[in-house]
């Protein structure tokens, strides 16, 4: 398959040698993010369109109860998500929590402006945008060390919640909903396309524990350098290796790369991506022997494609709740299978 800067590169086999493998190159998977809201796959001639619907963005712009507020604005993360939401037609809440050391007051997205809330007032800003919106959904892209505080707090006032922050615990995330009233989403990557492959290891895992027993595990995954915390992708696809009889490797041993000169030279990243967003994972497998090796690879260029992922959590997760399913804690792969991810 050809690569591109936007699109998908599925399984490919090449018989052409390489040295140091036991002449043959590993098979591999390359994913690669797209501003698009419609994107084509083609592997040995067969093509896919894939295009998403607007109903449900549609039907709850019109619901003058619901709301979605975006918090981590100014964040990049943050700030593509929001774009996203004003882009759909539906309702940017007017108030985002950020961190104590932001000095900015405000942002807007188009029309809509937003006030910055800083720490000291998040369950004010949060009481008032429920008030205001009694359909609320929160969004979080905030900061490792803000997403279980974040989650008790939204657990404790009742506000359900997308958890796009990586780096908290999602066992305490999960205890604190117990007795509330709020559903909740957590993942640590939104990209639906990254999703479905984190899917597909865990499936292997479960039934074809032991398929790779023996093989050597090395990770290796690129990040602007703002990422605080090792990638939450990486974590999920490393469990699931493991649980396959690979390694093991430990979580403290997946290398995480953060400077420019390492992510251009080692793996590949545009110059431009280095800092504006990237997200690129390397897994590689080994024989003891060295005569076979597997390598996997997800690389995503920019931001949109968690976004657009990340709305329609925020959609689905406001479709169960309507419903009110006896379910109240989901995950990206609920949404995939729920078909709410075009």
């Amino acid at each position: 398959a050809e690569r591109s800067r936007c699109g998908t590169q599925l399984w490919t086999s090449r018989s052409a040698p390489a040295a140091g493998v036991g002449g043959s190159r590993p098979a591999r998977l390359q994913t690669l993010g797209c501003r698009s809201r419609r994107s084509r796959m083609s592997a040995a001639g067969v093509s896919i369109e894939m295009t998403r619907s607007a109903g449900d963005s549609e039907r709850f712009a019109r619901d003058s109860s619901f709301a979605i507020m975006v918090n981590g604005l100014p964040g990049a993360m943050a700030s593509e998500v929001a774009r996203v939401v004003v882009e759909r037609g539906l309702t940017l809440a007017p108030k985002a929590l950020t961190g104590p050391s932001v000095p900015a007051s405000s942002a807007k997205f188009g029309e809509a402006a937003v006030e910055l809330v800083a720490p000291d007032s998040a369950e004010d800003a949060l009481m008032d945008m429920l008030a205001k919106y009694p359909s609320l959904i929160c969004i979080d892209y905030t900061h490792p060390s803000s997403a279980n505080p974040n989650a008790a707090l939204y657990a404790r006032l009742g506000v359900s919640y997308i958890m796009g922050t990586t780096g908290g615990d999602e066992a305490k995330m999960r205890a604190d909903l117990t007795d509330s009233a709020a559903f909740a989403l957590i993942a640590p990557n939104m990209g639906k396309q990254i999703v479905a492959f984190q899917a597909a290891m865990r499936i292997m895992a479960e039934q074809f524990p032991g398929a790779f027993r023996g093989y050597s595990l090395k990770v290796t995954e690129s990040h602007q350098s703002t990422k605080a915390d090792t990638s939450g992708t990486a974590k999920a696809v490393v469990a699931s290796l493991n649980a396959m009889g690979a390694g093991p490797l430990e979580v403290s041993e997946i290398e995480k790369l953060r400077t420019a000169s390492e992510s251009i030279g080692r793996l590949g990243v545009p110059e431009e991506a280095v800092n504006s967003g990237h997200a690129f994972h390397t897994y590689r497998l080994e024989s003891a022997d060295g005569t076979v090796a597997f390598e996997f690879k997800h690389n995503v260029v920019g931001r949109r494609v968690y976004a657009e992922g990340t709305v329609d959590a925020a959609l689905f997760l406001a479709e169960r709740r309507a419903a009110s399913d006896s379910q109240r804690v989901f995950n990206m792969i609920d949404v995939l299978r729920a078909g709410a991810m075009r």
